[in-house]
């Protein structure tokens, strides 16, 4: 490979994560436009200070003394000026100092400061998915599902996190930074989407093997567009269609899994996996990992294992014919 092509591979690599799918530098809400502003003048401001470091120890190289000077002689007039230099320069870091500290906490004051959510969703962590709970004053407009968080724009939300095994940390760099959830200790942030767009997300904390293949979608959508969703999330299962998926719930409700999932309207009650009343709504199947179509919950039923090693869930034995059932009853749970 010649000089120029290596230059222009590694200028060029590093672009290859500029596609702002999940990027602090795509902001589309306050909370995260203030971030990038942040982030943008520290960049700014350290980044002069290390130029003017690097000029500085650049200079010192030149050699000072004539040669055969007397190392020992002193220029007492160049050495008052290197000490008011370097005092003046004290000061200007400590002023420095000052001031990015005051952005900062301005900065988090405005991040963190009290506005009257339009939505309340509270999100569990476990290892390794997330659990969303719509909250509402009205008990039968509850609900829950799991890896997406559906938005409307222009509505202020406030997400409470929580988590049942190990820390995580909820990112979803577009709309807001990085909050932990810690067993046994409540977090929260607040977030309002500014335009429609699919923004992804993903845990920022190490929490074992799956770790990054805990992904979420935080979908906003206009308001009218939400309250559909949310009517539709809100309701109980749609009843089989087909023959073959009503033998598929026979299936389902009849086999272990329903001792861990729950679909509403049916005797599957289990609360230990991911909700599964309106799955097929879904964009994706176990946090990211698949894209959601009746093969790749096949696959999923099949062998959690060999495409998450480490998932809780257990391998099930199903015969083909209840294999092909069960998916095509789950992916029509719309």
């Amino acid at each position: 490979m010649s000089a120029r092509r290596g230059l222009v591979v590694i200028l060029v690599v590093p672009l290859a994560s500029c596609n702002l799918v999940q990027s602090p530098l795509n902001p589309v809400s306050p909370q995260a436009r203030e971030l990038l502003w942040l982030f943008v003048v520290f960049v700014a401001v350290l980044g002069a200070i290390w130029l003017a470091v690097m000029a500085t120890l650049a200079l010192s190289l030149r050699p000072r003394r004539p040669a055969g000077a007397d190392p020992l002689a002193v220029d007492p007039a160049y050495e008052r000026r290197a000490v008011a230099l370097v005092t003046g320069l004290a000061i200007v870091t400590g002023l420095v100092v000052l001031v990015l500290t005051g952005l900062s906490y301005a900065g988090q004051r405005r991040l963190f400061g009290e506005e009257q959510a339009g939505i309340t969703i509270r999100v569990l962590g476990h290892q390794w998915w997330w659990e969303v709970r719509y909250e509402d004053a009205a008990p039968d407009r509850v609900f829950t599902t799991a890896n997406e968080i559906h938005v409307p724009v222009g509505v202020p939300v406030a997400i409470s996190l929580d988590s049942t095994d190990v820390i995580h940390s909820f990112w979803v760099p577009s709309l807001m930074g990085k909050q932990d959830l810690i067993p046994g200790r409540s977090n929260a942030i607040r977030f309002t989407a500014e335009r429609p767009g699919v923004y992804r997300g993903q845990c920022a904390e190490f929490c074992g093997m799956q770790h990054a293949r805990m992904s979420l979608l935080v979908i906003a959508d206009e308001p009218a567009a939400f309250a559909r969703w949310r009517d539709g999330q809100v309701a109980p299962r749609r009843e089989p269609a087909s023959e073959e998926a009503r033998a598929g719930e026979a299936a389902f409700v009849a086999a272990p899994c329903a001792l861990c999932h729950q679909v509403r309207g049916t005797a599957a009650a289990g609360r230990n996996g991911p909700e599964l009343t309106h799955l097929a709504s879904r964009r994706t199947l176990a946090a990211g990992s698949l894209p959601l179509t009746r093969g790749s919950l096949a696959a999923w039923i099949v062998d959690p294992h060999g495409i998450k090693p480490g998932v809780n869930m257990p391998l099930i034995p199903l015969e083909p014919d209840r294999l092909n059932t069960i998916s095509a009853y789950l992916a029509g749970l719309e």
